[in-house]
């Protein structure tokens, strides 16, 4: 067994998804106005975005983003630095990895 979808609830569906394609290569299936969006990666696996007024994930919460390499994450850092995203370098800690918060109110981890 493993888990094939997961929903997000976000206070903005667009940027959320645009965010998405833009740096982790996900695309939109479908969309239905500013508030709900169907998200694939390459392994099928489907991310919806909901909007909600207002989002409280706990200060823990993230969704992980995996790279093979320690090039690829410092890659994904830099595209998102030119993107005027606050995101600091990478570190070595439980893996090499950063997180960014995400448009929409969620946090991303890059990692390898």
């Amino acid at each position: 067994m493993k888990v094939k979808h997961l929903n997000l609830t976000v206070t903005d569906v667009p940027a959320a998804r645009d965010f998405l394609e833009t740096y982790f290569g996900m695309t939109c299936k479908t969309s239905k106005g500013d508030g709900f969006a169907v998200m694939l990666d390459d392994d099928g696996f489907i991310l919806t975005l909901m909007k909600g007024r207002e989002v409280y994930y706990p200060k823990t919460f993230h969704v992980g983003f995996p790279q093979e390499n320690e090039d690829q994450v410092n890659k994904i850092n830099q595209h998102l630095k030119e993107g005027g995203f606050d995101v600091k370098p990478p570190q070595h800690l439980h893996a090499y990895t950063f997180y960014v918060k995400a448009p929409g109110g969620f946090t991303v981890e890059v990692l390898c």
